[in-house]
């Protein structure tokens, strides 16, 4: 798999049954290891390595929104369980366009959290919610896991 701008992390992988897998250390699974895995993966341990808990995390959770269900790759809870980031993953050829940033502001429609990253694995996007200007803050560096479970 193609090199991100993300730090290196241990992956779990294995052949199973001719499909190569990664093991999920939020689902705690092992899942097919597709280049948005890849960086799905990645991110997820980069989000832990930075303090954010494995465990207020959840990956591909599904959202209704206009009556059609989506997923979200990653959506970060805080400590009471309330949405604080959503992270939208794609695989490393994919640009982060203007439809990308589109997507994830549906997403927000449903969960309404402050924080929003979009990344490839080379490009990273984060944005902070300013729902009074209604608009999106492109900011530096993700929020400090301390900010974001307030």
């Amino acid at each position: 798999m193609q090199p991100l701008n993300l730090p290196p992390c241990e992956l779990a992988i294995r052949e199973e049954n001719g499909t190569t897998q990664v093991f999920d250390i939020v689902r705690k699974r092992h899942v097919a290891l597709t280049p948005e895995e890849w960086v799905r993966q990645h991110i997820i341990h980069a989000l832990h390595g930075t303090g954010y808990p494995l465990e207020l995390m959840q990956v591909e959770g599904s959202l209704t929104l206009n009556g059609l269900t989506k997923r979200c790759d990653i959506v970060v809870y805080n400590s009471e369980i309330k949405p604080r980031m959503i992270v939208e993953c794609k695989k490393p050829e994919v640009p982060l366009t203007q439809k990308v940033i589109d997507q994830i502001c549906r997403y927000n429609m449903v969960h309404q959290v402050p924080y929003l990253y979009i990344t490839n694995g080379l490009q990273h996007i984060i944005c902070k919610v300013d729902n009074e200007k209604k608009c999106l803050l492109q900011i530096r560096t993700l929020p400090p896991w301390e900010e974001l479970n307030q």
